[in-house]
């Protein structure tokens, strides 16, 4: 068995603003013949701990936890080698790994769960063009059903399809676009309504 052993360098940071996080030494078991043939498990580690670490943190707003997710989602991967056929299906796959993770996290903790709203945008978390940097936006994220947040991540941040997004939730089609249409229906109506109550105020 290989152990691999996975640091700091194992993160693209400039992509996705990622903070450092440290994996534990991994036994990787039995991978699967593309991937013993084309990339190392760390190398995986690299390519999509980033993507990982922005679903993660993007639904909790907690770098801490959201690298917890990380490590969580790797460590299943490593057990689960195996089970991957493709490229595309180690993506698809880790995934929806991390938004279950998180759904059952926020589940797990809900009593305790601070609210999105209440916790400081880091300004080394944004990119450009991401439809959460605004703290408007980002509070009424927060007010919505885990199922629905986490669609609307998949949806904006990872420019997921509908269809991409229906496999990773394991929900219908029909389903998922009902969510993202009422979600976007609501973030509108309350999103003028602050702006409107705010001109008010002013």
């Amino acid at each position: 068995m290989d152990y691999c052993a996975i640091t700091e360098s194992g993160l693209n940071k400039g992509e996705s603003g990622a903070t450092n996080f440290q994996l534990p030494g991994i036994v990787v078991e039995s991978p699967s013949v593309w991937m013993a043939d084309k990339i190392p498990f760390d190398q995986i580690v690299y390519q999509h701990s980033s993507m990982v670490y922005s679903i993660a943190y993007r639904f909790f707003k907690d770098r801490g936890l959201a690298e917890d997710i990380a490590q969580e989602a790797f460590l299943r991967l490593s057990k689960n080698l195996m089970s991957i056929k493709s490229a595309e299906h180690l993506a698809l796959w880790l995934r929806r790994v991390t938004a279950r993770l998180c759904i059952d996290e926020h589940r797990k903790f809900s009593k305790r769960f601070i609210p999105l709203d209440s916790i400081p945008e880091p300004t080394s978390e944004q990119t450009e063009g991401d439809f959460l940097a605004d703290e408007n936006i980002r509070i009424l994220v927060a007010g919505l059903p885990q199922q629905t947040r986490m669609a609307l991540i998949l949806r904006f941040t990872e420019d997921l399809q509908p269809s991409e997004i229906a496999e990773i939730l394991d929900e219908p089609l029909n389903t998922v676009k009902s969510r993202l249409q009422r979600a976007l229906a609501t973030l509108r109506q309350n999103f003028f309504s602050s702006d409107e109550e705010q001109r008010r105020g002013t």
